[in-house]
């Protein structure tokens, strides 16, 4: 069951629903009982993307159609680029998909700047995107996730790693009506690595869905995952990710982080951090912490003559800024900062 089956096939009855446990939080088929029309053809948006000019080139995608070169998502060994990988909905109460493949050669390296853009209302919206990294290759995927309010969209990513590959994933999201963003590793060890962090800024009435699985088939491989999130009014987060090792990928070293803040009585958040280890030599843990802003800071910002909206506002930034400052690249880094206190929730 998925988004893109059901779009195919113009059949409801292939939503995911709450019968399937990954999807019990984020139950597509209770909220969608008639699948909209196809989105029509559209013109590339004139404004700029969150990313601004970052970057050598820019491949774009309108209502499910790549207008851009889909050819420059594949790089040949030894070759680095930055690219813009913009993904816009812009036709009101449509649906739409798209599936983009990205491959890199041996020792290529990859910064790509994707973005995923509601310019129209209660859009249906999925995109799937097929990862593969040869040896020693390099992606660095940085995804700003704007959809509008009332919009359902899926973003999903199938990652599969060779030997001393790097992913290095940064998901920054304002949520939807429905939202989920999926990525799924195939690890195989030998001196691969993962960073996999996301952060979910959540207001009003939307749902944002971070989850991921990342597999370990081989020895020697390490995994590093922080997510960090508010939620505030009648907003809910979504954090599920699983890690698995498998017997025999002795001296994999795991480390995986969810942390959050709720801002109202009304939002809600709901986390399922796992760790499903076949091996014995392994260095492995989780953690999973949800609270409320620290009263005791924002009563010390006050009696230093600092409002207290914007001492909340501060202190939301500085908690989501851990992982924001992981980005290496400073330019882009900088560029989701920017994005990030646009989108402040508190």
């Amino acid at each position: 069951m998925s988004l893109s089956a059901a779009l195919r096939d113009r059949d409801v009855a292939q939503l995911p629903s709450r019968r399937d446990e990954d999807w019990r939080w984020t139950d597509l088929r209770a909220l969608i009982r008639e699948l909209p029309p196809a989105s029509p053809e559209a013109p590339a948006p004139a404004n700029p993307g969150p990313f601004g000019d970052l970057g050598e080139a820019e491949v774009m995608v309108v209502n499910g159609r790549v207008l851009g070169e889909a050819a420059l998502l594949r790089l040949p060994p030894g070759l680095s680029r930055t690219l813009r990988l913009r993904i816009v909905s812009a036709a009101a109460e449509t649906s739409h998909g798209v599936r983009l493949s990205v491959e890199l050669g041996e020792g290529a390296r990859l910064t790509l700047l994707e973005s995923h853009e509601g310019l129209a209302a209660g859009y249906l919206a999925d995109a799937e995107l097929d990862i593969k990294l040869a040896k020693d290759a390099r992606l660095d995927r940085i995804v700003l996730a704007g959809d509008e309010a009332e919009a359902v969209s899926v973003n999903t990513a199938e990652v599969e790693l060779a030997a001393g590959a790097q992913l290095a994933q940064s998901v920054l999201t304002t949520g939807a009506k429905r939202q989920r963003i999926e990525t799924r590793v195939r690890h195989p060890g030998q001196g691969a690595h993962v960073r996999m962090d996301g952060v979910y800024l959540l207001a009003g009435r939307t749902h944002a869905d971070l989850t991921s699985g990342v597999t370990h088939a081989g020895l020697d491989g390490t995994t590093d995952q922080l997510i960090k999130g508010v939620v505030a009014d009648q907003a809910r987060g979504v954090f599920q990710g699983r890690i698995t090792v498998a017997e025999g990928a002795d001296r994999t070293d795991a480390r995986m982080g969810h942390h959050a803040l709720i801002l109202s009585d009304r939002a809600e958040i709901d986390a399922k951090p796992e760790l499903l280890i076949f091996a014995d030599d392994v260095a492995c843990a989780h953690g999973n912490t949800i609270g409320a802003l620290d009263e005791d800071a924002i009563f010390y910002a006050r009696q230093r003559g600092v409002p207290e909206a914007q001492a909340r506002a501060l202190l939301t930034e500085a908690f989501v800024g851990e992982v924001i400052d992981r980005i290496k690249d400073e330019a882009v880094r900088e560029a989701v900062r920017a994005w990030a206190a646009e989108r402040r929730v508190g």
